[in-house]
């Protein structure tokens, strides 16, 4: 499998290299030559920030279409719990999940049970105490890929089990293969999400070889369809079998709030991750037990795949889950906690190292380091790279030129300018 499968792809042809990209990209995966955006794939965590703030819609997020349950003989749906605030005047979730019977799948489970079942583990595992502390919530594939570029050395702190969408899609095939005698094969487990991170992590999964999800949806894209479905029906069947614990993962501390431990922190945001990682670099929450992170401003209902505004969409959740129990699934249905944990540990992605040997990583640090103070240090972005201090490395890369800093270029016209005069 390729190392670096991304979901977030670049439209060359609407894009004017306007720079607006790199200012936003948490781990500096975007440079801007000859006018043109490029995505260092090694470096890009498919968060989404690109998508959302390009004016030019250059960026878009790569996803499958419903025309792929044609491939299969038995298709499942894995709404993510964030579908549930996209819809207006809705009081009861058996609308949504009956609405996606009638586009076309076979059967719907809820990636709210799956994150029950994780939530129950999360607190099995902490209570044993031989997580190291704080432990860092594993849920946000952006946040931990965030974590293996930027912050390795916090790499042990992450939480080792899997997402809520795959502990869903296993139990959901595992189910489909018990009582329709069917191969594993002939079942399609569709999750439909609303972010690229989660499309990205369906196709090269962390801690994982493979992953149980065979096609990955946006919200956005099946949200009409949908609407109308849920407009025409005439029955509404019971399917949801979902709490409010695991319908309140749409949105940020609601993770947390399921640990049913006091001592822990939310943050949301991109940006706020990062200072939040970057404190607990510096040990400064080593009081804490659980710490939550999502990489979208209010959580998953916040990702750039959904069709609503993400705090209308939560205020709608909040307002549904008043009709919930609290939990309705637990840990012991996917058997021991073990087999929800990662099969391969949480490994760092060098991609900001200058080298992989350590003596020329040195020695371009050093060339860099030389670069960047004859440099304006504005971090302007007219060069293309997100920083000064991130133009200074590409030119000890060899990958740009001190001339492309239009002030070091400004500066050596006129240079040449009084020299041409003192000759005259």
């Amino acid at each position: 499998m390729d190392r670096f499968v991304h979901s977030v792809t670049l439209d060359t042809d609407k894009c004017v290299g306007c720079t607006n990209c790199i200012k936003h990209c948490p781990t500096q995966a975007i440079r801007v030559r000859d006018g043109k955006a490029t995505i260092i794939s090694e470096r890009c965590i498919d968060c989404g920030e690109c998508i959302r703030v390009c004016p030019h819609r250059a960026k878009k997020a790569r996803h499958d279409s419903l025309d792929m349950l044609e491939k299969y003989r038995y298709t499942v749906a894995l709404p993510a719990p964030s579908l549930y605030g996209q819809f207006r005047n809705l009081d009861d979730i058996d609308v949504i999940l009956t609405g996606l019977t009638e586009l076309g799948f076979d059967e719907v489970f809820e990636v709210a049970r799956g994150a029950e079942i994780v939530s129950a583990a999360t607190r099995q595992l902490l209570s044993e105490g031989k997580l190291k502390k704080p432990v860092i919530s594993s849920a946000c594939p952006a946040v931990v890929r965030l974590i293996q570029v930027r912050f390795p050395e916090l790499c042990s702190h992450v939480m080792p089990l899997k997402s809520p969408m795959e502990v869903s899609a296993a139990l959901a095939r595992q189910r489909v293969m018990a009582r329709t005698g069917l191969s594993p094969d002939d079942i399609g487990i569709f999750f439909l999400s609303p972010c690229p991170a989660k499309v990205t992590d369906a196709h090269a999964p962390i801690g994982m070889p493979r992953s149980q999800v065979d096609g990955v949806l946006a919200i956005s894209d099946i949200y009409p369809a949908l609407l109308g479905k849920m407009n025409r029906l005439e029955r509404i069947e019971p399917l949801s079998h979902s709490g409010l614990i695991g319908v309140s993962w749409s949105f940020i501390g609601g993770e947390a709030a399921g640990t049913l431990e006091e001592n822990h922190l939310s943050a949301d945001g991109i940006q706020n991750v990062i200072h939040v990682l970057e404190d607990l670099e510096d040990e400064k929450f080593a009081d804490l037990d659980f710490i939550e992170l999502n990489a979208c401003a209010g959580g998953c209902v916040g990702g750039v795949l959904t069709a609503e505004n993400g705090y209308v969409a939560r205020a709608r959740i909040k307002n549904l889950r008043k009709y919930l129990p609290v939990s309705c699934n637990r840990s012991a249905e996917m058997g021991e906690v073990s087999s929800l944990c990662w099969s391969q540990p949480l490994q760092e992605n060098p991609a900001l190292r200058l080298a992989e040997n350590v003596s020329d990583a040195m020695r371009l640090m050093q060339e860099a380091e030389t670069i960047f103070e004859h440099l304006p240090k504005l971090d302007c972005g007219s060069c293309g790279a997100p920083s000064c201090r991130a133009m200074a490395e590409d030119v000890a890369l060899g990958l740009a030129h001190e001339s492309d800093c239009i002030f070091r270029m400004r500066e050596r016209l006129h240079q040449a300018e009084e020299a041409k005069e003192e000759h005259k």
